[in-house]
């Protein structure tokens, strides 16, 4: 069990990468702590962990603020007695058109769900991970954030930020033994996929996937795997990187 003993909470865990990385910590020991806004899909999920043998609890906060996070790691503790990893997964976009057709209300929820709860994470995680001698940030960016493409500028740019956040984290934090680093996926078929598209139909989808050197989009599984390394022992030694999950995307 490459997480056993450990505890993690998991954001935007009712679908989609966030569901893929719950039931795969859970799977190798840990005990997750799983995290939606909408509750159907959180509950969902844990059940299904509680159902095969681990241990799971669904929390449905909004991460975009402050009294979310702060329950989600107060429910992590009473529940499990302690708090490993985070993993900042919850995010959301605005569908692919030009820049200047977004809105503001949609401007600052793209920002306050994929930045912003990053801030409250450190805010509330490293209480607890100062008292525990350590942890671990984990916070799903994008190749969004690398290599941007146009009709998604503010998102881009909300994943550019998760990037610097992560590494600047990481270097103000190492000395405490908590590290930060962040996976950026290449689109991959979830919820979010429509939004980055702009239409669903065969032909944008087949653009998108004939970007991608491997030919194929991402998968939970896929994001999962690369999580899972970053947050077991194997990777003690790694901090502040942004993990290109994406097939060649970015080359």
């Amino acid at each position: 069990m490459r997480l056993g003993n450990k505890v993690a909470i998991v954001t935007g865990g009712g679908s989609g990468f966030g569901e893929g990385i719950a039931r795969r910590f859970a799977g190798e020991g840990a005990a997750v702590v799983v995290n939606d806004v909408a509750e159907a899909g959180g509950r969902r999920v844990a059940d299904a962990i509680a159902a095969a043998g681990g241990r799971a609890a669904f929390v449905r906060a909004d991460v975009a603020t402050g009294a979310g996070v702060k329950a989600l790691v107060d429910a992590a503790v009473a529940s499990f007695g302690r708090l490993d990893c985070m993993v900042n997964n919850a995010g959301v976009t605005h569908r692919n058109r030009p820049m200047t057709e977004i809105d503001e209300a949609e401007f600052d929820r793209v920002f306050a769900v994929n930045v912003k709860a990053i801030y409250h994470s450190a805010i509330h995680c490293l209480p607890v991970f100062r008292a525990q001698g350590g942890g671990s940030f984990i916070n799903i960016a994008s190749t969004a954030g690398l290599r941007p493409r146009p009709g998604l500028t503010w998102y881009n740019s909300s994943k550019g930020a998760a990037i610097t956040m992560t590494k600047s984290m990481a270097v103000e934090l190492a000395p405490e033994k908590i590290r930060v680093n962040c996976l950026c996926p290449v689109a991959g078929d979830t919820p979010l996929l429509p939004s980055f598209m702009g239409r669903d139909d065969p032909e944008i989808r087949a653009k998108f996937i004939a970007s991608i050197p491997i030919g194929r989009l991402s998968t939970p599984t896929d994001i999962a795997n690369a999580a899972l390394w970053l947050a077991s022992d194997e990777a003690e030694f790694i901090t502040g990187v942004a993990l290109e999950v994406d097939g060649g995307r970015c080359i």
